[in-house]
């Protein structure tokens, strides 16, 4: 049975984003705030408020028993937690199980068996899935680490095991500096997830980072929805993504998918998740990691296949089964998205977003709006989608053109500098195209 009233655990555009979809389908909504979010667009477009605690994450969005009551004192059935903050929190949804609330996302179980990148490497390699060379137990002890470090090689990738976002993730050229770098990534682990484990990968230089969209219903059906190339990061954090990736024959997409698919199979995988790969120069493609949320880059997906991810996630939560078959899920042209990040907080003093065929723009933001300095810079996304690449192209600069965010300052130019560079428009990207292409400019 359908939900009646879903809480949405997060804030800004993804909040805005999910609202809308709950909407849509005849859901009444409950958002949560902090006190620096009280003018919030989420907390006006909701059918209830309620306040969660101060502008500090610790306390408000990411305080488990504040959100859980607010969920009971409404007497919403479910939660949405959209991406970041508790999306992958398999404390919170195992609280949210024992609560009988319905958490919009994988079982906890499976959250925290995925979450934990040296255990989600394991349990891809018994399924055979292709993964990068590495360790295979979680590391703690420095010296422990830089024995077994001089047996795999090196450069090696340095990573904890509970990371994400770039966070706890140094490289280690030589053996001269795999110490100093792996007791920095672990105190950053440490401090960012509360999990000092940490696991080695062989670094595979300027790679292309490809993520494959799958969906996966509570009665064994499992589709993937085409992938993204999100290769241009600067920080390892994602600038400008797009699908689908040029550098892949139809033979090889197809190859990827399934391979995707058969993860998620193969770990009993339920609702929307993505399986990223590192596709290297030679064309072999291994394993990274599985996020267990929606991503940021969702709209890419759902403007080339036509399928609204956040409804299909609610309706696979509720029980239903999936709503589109493998052969029906066919990816028509191009698509491009934009992050616009905030340099620095400020006032809105004036907003126009760009409009048109094939536009579209995520935000929370309006005239008069006050960015806060708690959260993370992401105000908006552009995204695109064009008959082919070329053409998403032109349309983005268009409609980055038309975007006025007056008040503060954002990195509106430098996504100007990656579409314009002829370097990106031949298609010839990897994750090293910021630092070696037009990195100076963007430090």
């Amino acid at each position: 049975m359908m939900f009646q009233k879903v809480l949405v655990a997060n804030r800004g555009e993804i909040a805005v984003r999910i609202i809308r979809a709950l909407r849509e389908m005849g859901i009444k909504t409950v958002a949560v705030y902090s006190e620096a979010d009280k003018e919030a667009l989420h907390t006006q477009l909701a059918d209830e408020s309620i306040c969660i605690g101060p502008a500090a994450s610790a306390e408000s969005y990411l305080n488990m028993e504040q959100i859980i009551s607010a969920t009971v004192a409404s007497k919403a059935e479910a939660i949405h937690p959209g991406f970041g903050f508790l999306s992958e929190n398999a404390r919170f949804v195992e609280m949210c199980e024992k609560c009988k609330i319905v958490f919009i996302g994988p079982n906890s179980g499976l959250i925290a068996r995925m979450g934990n990148k040296s255990e989600a490497r394991k349990t891809m390699e018994e399924a055979g899935i292709p993964i990068i060379p590495g360790t295979k137990e979680p590391l703690i002890d420095a010296k422990e680490a830089k024995e077994i470090a001089d047996k795999l090689g090196y450069p090696l990738m340095i990573k904890a095991s509970a990371g994400g976002g770039g966070k706890g993730m140094r490289i280690a050229e030589n053996a001269e500096e795999f110490l100093s770098n792996f007791q920095t990534a672990q105190q950053e682990a440490e401090k960012n997830f509360g999990d000092n484990t940490m696991y080695l990968e062989r670094y595979i230089r300027n790679p292309r980072h490809i993520e494959v969209q799958i969906l996966a219903d509570k009665k064994g059906n499992v589709v993937y929805l085409g992938e993204r190339d999100c290769s241009i990061q600067k920080h390892h954090q994602k600038l400008l993504e797009e699908a689908p990736c040029q550098a892949l024959s139809k033979k090889l997409r197809q190859e990827m998918g399934e391979t995707a698919a058969h993860a998620a199979k193969a770990v009993g995988y339920e609702n929307a998740g993505t399986i990223e790969f590192l596709y290297d120069k030679d064309g072999n493609y291994y394993f990274m990691e599985m996020n267990t949320r929606i991503q940021v880059e969702h709209p890419v997906t759902e403007m080339i296949t036509g399928i609204d991810l956040i409804k299909e996630q609610i309706r696979i939560a509720a029980g239903e089964p999936l709503s589109i078959k493998q052969e029906e899920a066919i990816i028509t042209g191009h698509a491009i998205e934009c992050r616009i990040n905030a340099k620095r907080p400020g006032k809105v003093i004036e907003l126009h977003l760009p409009y048109g065929n094939g536009i579209r723009v995520d935000t929370a933001l309006y005239q008069g709006y006050i960015v806060p300095p708690y959260y993370d810079s992401m105000i908006a996304k552009v995204i695109v989608h064009g008959k082919d690449r070329e053409e998403a192209i032109q349309k983005m600069c268009s409609a980055l053109g038309e975007l006025i965010i007056e008040g503060i300052d954002t990195n509106l130019e430098e996504q100007y500098q990656v579409l314009m560079d002829q370097k990106f428009l031949a298609g010839q990207i990897d994750t090293g195209f910021i630092k070696e292409h037009i990195g100076k400019s963007l430090k």
